[in-house]
C-alpha cells in the first residue's frame, strides 16, 4: 500500500468510525471540499503538513495521533515508486 492510500483510509475509518461524511469533515476542518475530495480520490497524493494537521484537529487529535497507525509506522518511503 502506497503512503497516500494509507493516509486516505486513515481518513476513511476515522469519518466511519466517528459517523461523519467528507463532507462534514470538511466543514469541520476548514480544508475545501475540493481539496479534501482531491486526497481522497488519490489526486493530491502528498497533503501538505498544514492540511494533515487540520484534518487531525477536526477528529480532536493531534497530528501525531492522526499519524501514529501501524501501517505507517512500518512504512518505508525506499519501497515507494515516485509517481
Amino acid at each position: 500500500m502506497k503512503y497516500s492510500e494509507i493516509i486516505v483510509e486513515r481518513i476513511r475509518s476515522l469519518c466511519k468510525k466517528r459517523g461523519i461524511s467528507i463532507t462534514k469533515l470538511a466543514t469541520m476542518s476548514g480544508i475545501h471540499q475540493s481539496t479534501l475530495d482531491n486526497i481522497v480520490r488519490g489526486i493530491s497524493k502528498n497533503p501538505r503538513i498544514v492540511t494533515l494537521h487540520k484534518i487531525a484537529n477536526a477528529f480532536g487529535m493531534t497530528v501525531s495521533e492522526f499519524l501514529d497507525i501501524k501501517e505507517l509506522n512500518a512504512f518505508s518511503f525506499e519501497d515507494e515508486d515516485e509517481d
